[in-house]
């Protein structure tokens, strides 16, 4: 690989993706995999936490890469793989549990929320994918994670996994700081706009997927939730056209403030058809070609096997130094 630094981002394929995860991350790769060495990984193993129809997460896998491509991740210039194809993944993992601590997982938030979702299903993976997620980063001597809110507690592990592993056995890990991006747009719910936008609701009219074509698109934000008078304006006390005004500025690469001063005595129903043909625009073209590349499995799963070929030569270099590191007796081979 290039001599840049290394960036590492790995997306669940456990649901299409609504254009929160698109303005928070997708759209970044392009434009970071000139600067950076780009590691990007489908986190399927992640998914087994939550109970998976396996037809389903086959297609969300293939699915999921590729909208990778169809949003500009280049697979020659970056690596793009299934996180499962490459076990490397598993087996730091084990050793990082071997450094972690049980009340270091019992005090992530994230584990307490989705217990709570999942009462029936409170297993091992649950509290221990943050281990995972560390492995997945400290495997490849990443310095720069691109991250959103919900996840820094997560990235903090890693760097103490990484920094206790250094101090007990000497330097091995480079340890990992997060990239968030200048214009990381928080995405809210077109039902509820004082919630996270989120593909798991069961409210279709909620979110905007990436699935969405342009007539759904419009649709949704036509029936989007506004405030009672009719100034277009972002202020706390207006959530549902803070958020409005908030997407329309990230899909034009305009300011709220030119936002608010082109709607200027205008209505909230032209505002809202305006704010889903900004996005309709944007999206549609990534939607038709992420369509056409589903069509051409064999493609994709050259793709993924490609990636796991050349992540699993960087990740088994630093594995194989872990194990000698803490001893483990180096398997001969011939």
């Amino acid at each position: 690989m290039e001599d840049k630094k290394n960036l590492f981002s790995a997306i669940q394929p456990s649901g299409i993706l609504t254009i929160g995860n698109y303005l928070g991350a997708l759209r970044h790769f392009r434009a970071l995999q000139d600067d950076y060495n780009g590691i990007f990984s489908l986190a399927d193993l992640h998914t087994l936490t939550v109970r998976q129809d396996p037809a389903v997460l086959r297609k969300n896998i293939y699915e999921l890469t590729a909208l990778y491509l169809a949003c500009g991740i280049d697979a020659e210039k970056s690596i793009l793989f299934a996180q499962s194809h490459v076990s490397a993944h598993t087996e730091l993992a084990w050793v990082l549990n071997t450094i972690c601590y049980p009340g270091e997982l019992m005090r992530m938030t994230q584990y307490k929320d989705k217990s709570k979702k999942h009462e029936d299903n409170i297993n091992m993976g649950l509290m221990d994918y943050p281990v995972l997620m560390a492995a997945d980063i400290l495997l490849y001597q990443t310095e720069l994670v691109p991250i959103g809110a919900d996840q820094k507690q997560h990235l903090e592990l890693a760097r103490d996994l990484a920094i206790r592993f250094n101090n007990l056995y000497g330097e091995t890990f480079k340890v990992p700081e997060g990239y968030i991006g200048k214009s990381a747009a928080r995405v809210m719910s077109l039902a509820e706009p004082t919630r996270k936008m989120s593909k798991s609701d069961a409210n279709l009219n909620a979110f905007i997927s990436m699935n969405d074509d342009p007539d759904t698109i419009i649709r949704k934000f036509k029936r989007a939730v506004t405030d009672s008078d009719n100034q277009i304006i972002a202020s706390p006390e207006k959530p549902g056209i803070t958020n409005l005004l908030t997407i329309y500025s990230a899909f034009t690469n305009k300011t709220i403030e030119d936002a608010e001063k082109e709607f200027a005595g205008k209505g909230y129903g032209d505002f809202k058809i305006a704010v889903g043909e900004a996005v309709a625009e944007v999206i549609e073209p990534i939607r038709q070609e992420k369509n056409r590349l589903l069509a051409n499995k064999d493609y994709l799963d050259d793709v993924l096997k490609c990636g796991a070929e050349r992540a699993e030569r960087i990740a088994y270099r630093t594995l194989n130094k872990v194990y000698r590191k803490v001893g483990l007796v180096q398997r001969k081979r011939g």
